[in-house]
């Protein structure tokens, strides 16, 4: 299996809802969000996917967010954004400007430099 990846630093903010203490409150993490295209077989020119349009899908991601509240990109039904919930809005969001390939995309949004949450999905 080949991989290319790229990873991004974001500030972002969010609450956590009947929580006590700092994450019941409106607060800011330092995220690192990490992209991983993995695919079988390289393309006719040798690549994955490119990692100019990799970096470039993620970092128009990211600016959507960055140092705003995570509230933005909150799905009807949520009662926060965790983790999990935003790297599942990355892999939407890259999905959408990488396009079709036989490949598959993973995410990982670290909260803290120990914990992540992540999302994985093929492309095609």
């Amino acid at each position: 299996m080949y991989e290319v990846g790229a990873s991004e630093l974001v500030t972002a903010w969010h609450v956590m809802p009947g929580m006590e203490g700092p994450e019941g409150q409106l607060h800011s993490h330092d995220y690192r969000i990490d992209v991983v295209v993995a695919r079988d077989e390289l393309d006719d020119q040798g690549m994955v996917c490119d990692l100019d349009v990799l970096r470039a899908a993620l970092g128009g991601a990211t600016n959507r967010v960055r140092d705003r509240n995570l509230e933005v990109i909150q799905p009807e039904g949520a009662d926060a954004v965790t983790v999990e919930i935003f790297a599942r809005w990355i892999h939407d969001q890259l999905r959408g400007m990488l396009g079709r390939i036989p490949a598959t995309l993973h995410v990982r949004v670290w909260e803290t430099p120990e914990a992540f949450g992540g999302y994985a999905a093929v492309l095609d």
